[in-house]
């Protein structure tokens, strides 16, 4: 795999894709992992209603946007590689999320009356389908931008610069947080803001290449090309050798990835005690281990194959749920550990898969490809969610105290992570060049 000649990538363009990743972890951060999560739920008791039930309906929500996102992710590809126009979804996408991000600044009470919490929840799914339905296209450019020697290091830079603007976000709100306490809702006004501030700028420096067009589809609209070509490749996909096992083991710790990032803020306050302000610092403390993270893991793929690197990152998560787990008994300091630990593999195991999967997909393929990785990922992050959501239920159904629910919940997500690791040892690092062979074959079915 080798960047597209017919747009030679630059510094500045490498750049700008740094600084996408830079932005919309804004939103991450503070609206999917840290503070709304427990605003939300803070919704539901301050509306007389069971604390658990506002756990259930937050996973729920993270579960409806996945299930919209992998549904249109592949085609919506496909139709970005018929077209070359990403950068036009990844406008829409990014607008989506930034404006309906800061609409949850007025996700109060005095503006919307007592139940805010479905205001709230509505707002969120909406804005959070903005975010994740960009990652596919933002993700497309990363073949674009690296070749198969440095693939791993461009990847491990882009998830580097994120975790540095999720450090930067959280230490905004932790300032906006401390003096101004009565408003709660002020941390994703400027969430929204530093997205929009950093992220379109960052859009503006990509560049879009030529459309990708096979034989016989002259005659056909974007939109039935989409369609047919995922058809295709939903045939095809068992030919790219390694990529179904791939993504099996990626559907498995994606699912569990996911679900840690939904809950890691509601687990440290029911079961560690946490205060607002200590969770924001201990998601600091999570980003700064993140960012070696993933530069130190970009660096080793590259040396030791993506395969080897992921492997080890997962064991590292393996590692930090059953510390979770198991030192309650020893108190806050145990949390700490485990969010630097946590922090390391995040920031591995995110930036080695994407590498990866890059590696083994055709350079024309680029979109409807990372459509079905986000295919692969928003459908695990359907499962994660409502499968943890759902065990607080049935914990809470069966008697169980809110900190048995969320224990039992985050150690069964260890078995995803153990399970996607046993897998992932059966499939092959990625061949150099063999991505040619794969669009050679398919250019010639076609004709």
């Amino acid at each position: 795999m080798e960047p597209d000649t017919a747009v030679p990538a630059t510094r500045k363009e490498r750049w700008s894709w740094y600084m996408y990743d830079f932005a919309n972890t804004s939103f991450s951060v503070l609206m999917v992992t840290a503070l709304f999560p427990l605003y939300f739920i803070s919704l539901f008791v301050d509306a007389g209603l069971p604390e658990a039930l506002g756990t259930a309906w937050w996973g729920y929500a993270g579960s409806i946007t996945m299930l919209i996102i992998a549904i249109s992710s592949p085609v919506l590809g496909a139709i970005a590689d018929h077209s070359g126009s990403k950068k036009k979804f990844l406008y829409a996408y990014t607008i989506l999320c930034v404006v309906f991000n800061a609409l949850l600044f007025f996700a109060t009470v005095t503006f919307l009356g007592p139940s805010v919490w479905v205001w709230a929840w509505v707002i969120f799914i909406i804005a959070n389908i903005g975010f994740q339905g960009a990652l596919p296209f933002y993700n497309a450019w990363l073949p674009e931008i690296s070749t198969e020697e440095n693939i791993g290091r461009i990847g491990g830079n882009g998830w580097a610069a994120g975790y540095v603007g999720a450090l930067l976000t959280i230490i905004i709100a932790l300032v906006s947080t401390l003096m101004l306490a009565d408003q709660p809702t002020l941390p994703f006004l400027f969430g929204a803001l530093f997205f929009g501030i950093f992220g379109f700028p960052a859009i503006m420096g990509l560049k879009n290449r030529p459309p990708k067009q096979y034989p016989g589809e002259e005659d056909k609209s974007s939109i039935d090309i989409g369609f047919s070509r995922v058809r295709k490749t939903l045939k095809e996909i068992r030919t790219y050798e390694g990529v179904p096992r791939f993504l099996v083991a990626y559907f498995l710790f994606s699912d569990a990835i996911t679900t840690v990032i939904y809950y890691a803020a509601i687990f440290g306050q029911v079961v560690y005690g946490f205060s607002i302000t200590d969770i924001l610092i201990f998601f600091a403390v999570t980003q700064l281990a993140a960012i070696p993270g993933a530069f130190i893991f970009g660096w080793i793929g590259d040396k030791i194959g993506t395969k080897k690197t992921l492997i080890i990152s997962l064991f590292i998560w393996i590692i930090a749920l059953f510390i979770a787990f198991f030192g309650v008994p020893y108190g806050q300091i145990v949390w700490w550990i485990v969010g630097m630990i946590a922090g390391v593999g995040m920031g591995s195991s995110q930036s080695t898969a994407r590498s990866m999967y890059g590696q083994f997909i055709p350079e024309e393929k680029k979109s409807e490809m990372y459509g079905f990785y986000a295919l692969t990922g928003k459908f695990a992050a359907i499962l994660g969610p409502f499968f943890y959501a759902t065990i607080i239920l049935l914990g809470a159904g069966a008697g169980l105290s809110a900190v048995d629910q969320h224990l039992y919940a985050m150690v069964a997500l260890a078995s995803f992570f153990v399970v996607g690791a046993l897998v992932m040892i059966g499939v092959k690092q990625p061949v150099k060049g063999k991505t040619q062979v794969y669009i050679e074959n398919d250019l010639a079915a076609g004709a």
